[in-house]
C-alpha cells in the first residue's frame, strides 16, 4: 500500500465501519492512530433516552473531549509519521446541528469556531457511505444497548448533515465512498479495493464520489 498523505480522516455515519477500517489501515501502515473516545461519556446513554434534555450537555462534552484529544495527539511533530483518525473535529458541528435547538446551536457554533482554527486539517477526509438500512444492520450486529433505538430519521439527518458540510467547505478534500456492495471488514479483496481507492489516487480539493 503506497501512502502519499500525512493525515487522513476516516468518517461515516453511526455503524458505517469507520473504526474497523481505521484500525486495519493503521496496522498495515504502522501509523499513529486516533480513535474517538466516547465510551465513558456519561451523557450518551442519557441522550438516547431523552435527546431534548441532554443534547446540549452531550454536545458540549463531546466538543471539549474531541478538542483536547486532537490537540494532544496532533502535536507539532505529527508529520514525522503518518496519522489516521476515525473522526475529526467537524463531527461536533455536524451532530450538534441535528440535535440542538436553534439558539443552542448558534451559541455552540460560536464556541466551535473559536477553537477550530487552532487544529491541523486532514490531507484527505474519507466518508464511508452506507444506506440507512445497512447502517441499522451494523448497529444491531454490534449490539451497543444505547444505540438500539436510533431511528432511521436520525441517521438520515446525520447523513445529510455530512453532505451539507462537504458542499459548504471549500478548502477540504473529501472522498465519499459508497460501500453498500462490499464488506471490507471480512473480505480481503474488498479491503484492498477500498485502500487502493484511498491511497493510490491523488485527489484535488472538493468532493469526489466513488462506488465500490
Amino acid at each position: 500500500m503506497i501512502n502519499n498523505y500525512n493525515f487522513v480522516v476516516i468518517e461515516g455515519n453511526i455503524g458505517a465501519g469507520k473504526t474497523s477500517l481505521t484500525k486495519q489501515i493503521a496496522q498495515d501502515l504502522n501509523a499513529k492512530v486516533i480513535f474517538e473516545q466516547f465510551a465513558e461519556n456519561p451523557f450518551l446513554p442519557k441522550f438516547y433516552q431523552d435527546s431534548e434534555k441532554y443534547s446540549f450537555p452531550l454536545e458540549l462534552s463531546f466538543l471539549a473531549d474531541r478538542y483536547h484529544q486532537l490537540k494532544a495527539e496532533l502535536s507539532s511533530d505529527m508529520f514525522k509519521n503518518f496519522v489516521i483518525a476515525d473522526y475529526y473535529f467537524t463531527k461536533s458541528l455536524i451532530f450538534s446541528k441535528n440535535t440542538l435547538q436553534d439558539d443552542e446551536y448558534k451559541l455552540y457554533r460560536r464556541i466551535f469556531n473559536i477553537i477550530y482554527n487552532s487544529l491541523p486539517k486532514p490531507d484527505l477526509y474519507v466518508y464511508l457511505y452506507l444506506s440507512v438500512e445497512n447502517l441499522q444492520k451494523n448497529i444491531k450486529k454490534r449490539g451497543r444497548d444505547y444505540e438500539q433505538n436510533i431511528s432511521n430519521e436520525y441517521l438520515e439527518k446525520i447523513q445529510n448533515g455530512y453532505f451539507s458540510y462537504f458542499k459548504q467547505e471549500k478548502e477540504g478534500t473529501f472522498l465519499v465512498i459508497d460501500t453498500n456492495e462490499i464488506d471490507f471488514v471480512n473480505n480481503p479483496e474488498d479491503y484492498k479495493k477500498i485502500t487502493n481507492t484511498i491511497f493510490q489516487n491523488q485527489y484535488s480539493k472538493g468532493i469526489h464520489r466513488v462506488i465500490l
